[in-house]
């Protein structure tokens, strides 16, 4: 007879909302710490010089892409390790760990080996030659950091993929401090460290990434996570696992990056237009990242008890879970549109004194709280996908919704049919939108033949 896990969040059947609640708030705790800690670093950086910030915004834009795709990546463990936690199955659990650090280790090699490409054309990207050397020291640093990141995903997503979500929080907050305090050490110097300016700025996300790993490879599961079992010495077990990460995570990082690449190329578009449309886009980017954490720690969340549900073939409570995380993103985002629309003003002002600034985004927020249905949508049912290890569709669904729809609509409604900067910004509900259609019906497609 199959074991089930009764320390699993699992069996809080009766509790579907309030269980998905806990297990979110320490993911969306850690995930606004990072935006805060990355708000932190782009004011002092500003502070030192107008030139550094020039330079790590050029080489954070390039680097978001790649850290979204491994991200994306690391997600293929949750399906893994969940299913095997709520049978009990401890040994597996271990065993898809170490897996998944393999996995996501190599992945990020043979990401930084195409960065080292990169790194060495670099001057063909057509940057302004004063920016250079400061550009290719703070390049290189965070290039170091790729392959620790990778790790840190890997170690992150099996602490919560077992419902241990708040281990993470502390060792990410713990991580996010000691970045500011190394900062304030490395770029404008002390009586014990010389100023280094961006490059400061880049040792110090370099060392903190590397405590934060170090950090989570000393913390162990709890104890009622473990087993005195051995881990199977098949060699088939091993191979199924990373052959299965593999196979989970490729597509995700692709629909994740191709996602945060239509934000991108829409950030291209606003340069088109003017500096006051690209401000006004960096504010609302910026707002609307604050509330895609949100609603991205409560499916987080869901896919954790959708991946435990899936293990022991409860296609009922994931089913259930996948509906609840959609009430509660929607009752979400209602919550923060109305308070975002009833304070429009001051949060813009807020961000900006140009008062063109300020009106572009107060229109820009109209479009963005018509995408939140869709938002909520594709955020939700792309994670319920990745529960159930049906990754196979999101590449292509995510292709269709960003690159044939949102990004076309883009650039129609802000040039042929003139409706400028808040014109991009009315095409995100469509591709969002489209996207989360899309993974709804594939996901309820899957439920239904499985069931």
């Amino acid at each position: 007879m199959q074991m089930h896990n009764k320390k699993s969040p699992l069996f809080a059947k009766g509790q579907r909302g309030l269980s998905i609640i806990s297990l979110s708030l320490p993911i969306i705790i850690a995930q606004l710490g990072s935006i805060l800690q990355g708000w932190a670093d782009t004011i002092m950086v500003g502070q030192y010089g107008t030139d550094e910030l020039s330079a790590a915004g050029f080489v954070n834009n390039l680097y978001n892409l790649i850290l979204y795709f491994l991200l994306g990546v690391s997600y293929a463990t949750t399906p893994v390790v969940g299913s095997h936690f709520s049978r009990g199955e401890f040994s597996a659990v271990r065993q898809a760990k170490h897996d998944s650090i393999i996995v996501n280790l190599l992945t990020s090699l043979a990401v930084a080996a195409l960065l080292t490409v990169l790194y060495f054309n670099i001057e063909a990207l057509g940057q302004p030659t004063p920016l250079l050397p400061l550009i290719k020291p703070y390049f290189l640093v965070l290039l170091v950091s790729m392959p620790i990141i990778a790790v840190f995903n890997s170690l992150k997503q099996t602490f919560d993929a077992m419902g241990d979500t708040k281990t993470s929080m502390w060792v990410m907050l713990s991580g996010n401090i000691f970045n500011i305090l190394l900062n304030f050490l490395l770029i404008f110097g002390s009586p014990l460290t010389p100023a280094l300016g961006l490059l400061g700025a880049g040792i110090a996300t370099l060392l903190s990434r590397l405590a934060m790993m170090l950090a989570l490879l000393i913390c162990k599961e709890r104890p009622s996570y473990t087993s005195t079992s051995a881990p199977s010495s098949s060699s088939a077990v091993p191979k199924r696992h990373i052959l299965t990460l593999f196979r989970l995570g490729i597509p995700i990082g692709v629909q994740l990056s191709l996602e945060a690449c239509s934000f991108n190329i829409a950030a291209i578009f606003m340069g088109w237009i003017g500096t006051t449309a690209l401000a006004a886009h960096q504010v609302m980017a910026t707002i609307s990242t604050f509330c895609f954490m949100i609603i991205y720690g409560i499916c987080s969340a869901a896919a954790i008890r959708i991946s435990h549900f899936r293990g022991v073939g409860d296609l009922q409570g994931v089913r259930r879970t996948s509906t609840t995380a959609l009430f509660i993103s929607l009752v979400c985002v209602a919550v923060m549109a109305t308070i975002i629309l009833l304070l429009a003003r001051p949060i813009a002002s807020a961000f900006t004194t140009s008062e063109d600034v300020i009106l572009l985004v107060i229109a820009m927020m109209i479009p963005f709280v018509c995408y939140q249905l869709g938002d909520c949508l594709q955020i939700c049912y792309a994670n319920a996908l990745r529960a159930v290890e049906d990754v196979r569709y999101l590449m292509p669904f995510a292709f269709i919704a960003y690159c044939v729809v949102s990004l076309p609509l883009a650039y129609l409604f802000a040039f042929p049919l003139q409706m400028g900067a808040v014109g991009i910004w009315w095409s995100f509900p469509f591709g969002l939108t489209t996207a989360g259609i899309l993974y709804y019906c594939r996901f309820r497609y899957v439920i239904r033949k499985r069931g």
